[in-house]
C-alpha cells in the first residue's frame, strides 16, 4: 500500500473513482455512504496536492542547482514508486539536457573570441552610455590599453579620441589620429549596430592605417624621386661633358675661360654625385631574408661603431632578451639600417657631451614581434623635425643629404617591419625602434 500511496497514478484512479462513487450514492440517497465517499475523496485530493507539491518542490531544487551551476546535483532513480522513479529520472535528463546546452554556448563564445582575438581588426562594443562589452586583442593593442571598460578612458591617449568613439554612427567611417609612445597613430574606424540582451549597441571595428599611409607616401616619394633624378641626369650629363671636351680642345685657352670650363666641370660633377645619392633611394634591392641572431648583429655592429675615433667618449652598451633572439629578415639591409642609426646617434651626441652614451636594447613582446631600440642621450629632436625626419630630403646637418632615415624606413617597410621615433625630451632620450612582426 505505501508503494500505491506514493503513485500519483494511483491518486487520480482512486480520485475518480470515489467520484463515480458519490454521484451514485447521491443518485440513490444513500447518505451514510455518500458521507464517506466524499471523505474517502477529500482524502484523494489531499494525496494529489502533497504529490503535487513534493514535485513542484523538486523542480524548484533543480532550477537552484541550475542558477548555481551545480552539475553534481541529482534526484535518486532508486525510488520504490515507479512514478517518483519516472519523475526523477525526467528531471536529471533535463538537468543533462540544460547543463550540456549551458556548456556548448560557453564553448561557442570561447570559440567566437578566439576568432575575434585572431583577426588583424580592432573590434569594440559598446552602448550608448559609453560602457564597453567586448573589445579584443587588437583593439586593446591599437589603443595601447591593458584592460577597456569604458570611453572615458580614452581622454588621457590623445584629444578629441573619447569623442570620436563617442560620437560615430552606425554607417560612419572616418579616420583619427593620436599619440602614443608608439609614435603617430593613424586609425580608420567604422561602425554598425545591433541589440544585444534588449539594449542597443554599436560595433565599432578600427584598423590601423600607418602602413597604407606609408606605402602611399613612399611610393609617392619613390616615383617623384626618378622623375627629379632622370631629368637632372638628363640636364646636367651634357654639361658636364662638353665643358669637360672644351677643356680636353683647349687647354691653352684664356685663363679665365679655363677655370669657368672647370669650374662648370665640377659643379656638374658635385650635383651628379649628389643626385646619385638620392638614387639609393629607389633602388634598394629586394631583401632576401635569412634568420639570424639578433646579438651577433649588435655586437658586431657596436664593435664598428665604437671603433670610430671621432667620438672616444661615448660608450656602447647591448641588451638583448633572451640571447637568442633571432629575426627573420635580410641581414645585409638591416645591417645597413642599424648603422646608420649608430651613426646619427653618435653625431646627435658629438663632442659637447664626455657622458655620451648609446644602448642597443632587443626583445620579443606579447604579440610575438621583435623589437630592436637603439637609444642615444643626445640632444632630443625637436617635435617640429620630429615629424619630417622620415620625409626624403629632409635633413637638419648641415652636410646631410636627407636620405639616411628614409632609405632605412624604405628597407623595414620591404622586410615587412617598421621604423618609429620615440622623442622623449623630459628624459634626454632619443630612441629608435625597428619592429620585426
Amino acid at each position: 500500500m505505501p508503494k500505491l500511496r506514493n503513485s500519483l497514478t494511483f491518486c487520480l484512479s482512486l480520485l475518480l473513482a470515489l467520484t463515480v462513487a458519490a454521484t451514485y450514492f447521491a443518485l440513490m440517497q444513500d447518505w451514510w455512504m455518500l458521507g464517506i465517499a466524499l471523505i474517502g475523496w477529500a482524502k484523494a485530493i489531499d494525496l494529489v496536492r502533497i504529490l503535487f507539491k513534493r514535485n513542484a518542490r523538486k523542480v524548484a531544487f533543480m532550477f537552484d542547482a541550475i542558477d548555481n551551476a551545480d552539475h553534481t546535483f541529482r534526484y535518486a532513480e532508486s525510488e520504490r514508486s515507479s512514478n517518483d522513479k519516472l519523475v526523477n529520472r525526467s528531471l536529471n535528463r533535463i538537468i543533462q539536457i540544460l547543463f550540456q546546452a549551458q556548456a556548448d554556448t560557453i564553448q561557442k563564445e570561447k570559440y567566437y573570441e578566439l576568432i575575434l582575438n585572431s583577426v588583424n581588426t580592432g573590434i569594440i562594443v559598446l552602448d550608448d552610455n559609453g560602457y564597453i562589452f567586448q573589445s579584443n586583442n587588437e583593439a586593446l593593442r591599437l589603443l595601447g590599453l591593458s584592460v577597456f571598460t569604458h570611453v572615458k578612458q580614452l581622454r588621457r591617449l590623445g584629444e578629441g579620441l573619447e569623442d570620436f568613439f563617442t560620437h560615430i554612427r552606425p554607417g560612419d567611417r572616418h579616420q583619427i589620429s593620436f599619440n602614443n609612445e608608439r609614435g603617430t597613430i593613424h586609425l580608420s574606424a567604422r561602425a554598425s549596430e545591433m541589440t544585444l540582451r534588449n539594449k542597443h549597441v554599436r560595433i565599432l571595428a578600427i584598423n590601423d592605417i600607418n602602413s597604407e599611409l606609408d606605402d602611399k607616401e613612399i611610393d609617392s616619394w619613390t616615383r617623384l624621386t626618378r622623375v627629379l633624378t632622370h631629368e637632372i641626369m638628363n640636364t646636367v650629363t651634357p654639361i658636364t661633358s662638353l665643358s669637360d671636351t672644351l677643356l680636353s680642345l683647349h687647354g691653352n685657352a684664356d685663363k679665365e675661360i679655363r677655370n669657368g670650363l672647370e669650374t662648370i666641370s665640377s659643379t656638374g660633377k658635385s650635383l651628379i654625385s649628389f643626385v646619385e645619392s638620392y638614387r639609393k633611394f629607389t633602388h634598394i634591392p629586394t631583401p632576401e631574408p635569412t634568420l639570424f641572431y639578433v646579438h651577433r648583429l649588435a655586437e658586431r655592429m657596436l664593435q664598428l661603431a665604437a671603433n670610430q675615433k671621432d667620438y672616444p667618449h661615448i660608450t656602447f652598451a647591448a641588451n638583448i632578451q633572451p640571447e637568442d633572439l633571432i629575426v627573420y629578415a635580410d641581414e645585409s639591409l638591416i645591417n645597413q639600417v642599424v648603422l646608420n642609426l649608430l651613426k646619427n646617434a653618435m653625431q646627435a651626441i658629438g663632442n659637447e657631451r664626455t657622458d655620451g652614451r648609446i644602448e642597443l636594447r632587443a626583445c620579443c613582446n606579447e604579440q610575438e614581434a621583435v623589437i630592436i631600440e637603439i637609444s642615444n642621450n643626445g640632444p632630443s629632436i625637436p617635435p617640429e623635425d620630429a615629424e619630417h625626419i622620415f620625409i626624403p630630403f629632409f635633413t637638419t646637418k648641415e652636410s646631410g643629404s636627407g636620405v639616411g632615415l628614409s632609405i632605412s624606413r624604405q628597407i623595414m617597410h620591404l622586410s615587412g617591419g617598421s621604423i618609429t621615433l620615440k622623442n622623449t625630451p623630459t628624459t634626454r632620450e632619443t630612441t629608435f625602434v625597428l619592429t620585426f612582426p
